[in-house]
């Protein structure tokens, strides 16, 4: 509703990041995740990043100097954040094997980087809190597409940054690309 209301203002003061096989229902936000979603854990302080990008190419006509008309040509909906804790589920989901497993043997994780690497899809579902209200981001069908150069100092955290990206449903009936859903 247009106009000045102060409880329509959403800070995002604390939230989490979780993944899932693709498709998977994310739920409304009040309702518990299920058991499919996996919590990344910690995240930077700086947050999730949310870009919705929209290419719009001009019509272009003789009898006028200005467009007449644009036709959309593209969408790209992406989402950054960086990763703080490193363990059997987020060194994969950064590396690109996204939900495979790896279980610890005798207290050492290994992952093996692939030569040869598939893009795994998978859902993703972000929630922030802000007092009694909750905020749910989904997206059904996402990849990681880009991952951030990761720095080994002796004064810092590493971080494991990734960037995904939203792709168009293959779910029957069609899921949207994604949703915000606040409570």
């Amino acid at each position: 509703m247009a106009g000045w209301n102060a409880t329509e203002i959403r800070v995002a003061g604390t939230g989490n990041v979780y993944i899932a096989p693709k498709n998977t229902d994310l739920g409304a936000p009040g309702v518990a995740v299920g058991g499919d979603w996996k919590n990344l854990g910690y995240t930077t302080n700086d947050g999730i990043k949310f870009t919705k990008k929209d290419k719009l190419d001009p019509v272009d006509v003789w009898q006028s100097s200005a467009a007449v008309r644009f036709l959309q040509s593209d969408r790209d909906l992406t989402v950054k954040f960086q990763l703080m804790q490193i363990n059997a589920d987020t060194l994969p989901f950064f590396m690109g094997s996204g939900q495979t497993a790896l279980t610890p043997t005798d207290g050492v994780l290994r992952y093996d980087i692939s030569a040869t690497p598939t893009p795994v899809e998978f859902a993703l579902g972000i929630e922030f809190l802000d007092g009694e209200s909750q905020t749910r981001f989904y997206v059904p069908r996402a990849v990681v597409t880009d991952a951030d150069e990761v720095q080994f100092t002796k004064s810092g955290p590493v971080k494991l940054g990734v960037t995904i990206n939203a792709i168009a449903s293959d779910a029957v009936p069609a899921l949207p690309l994604a949703s915000w859903m606040s409570k």
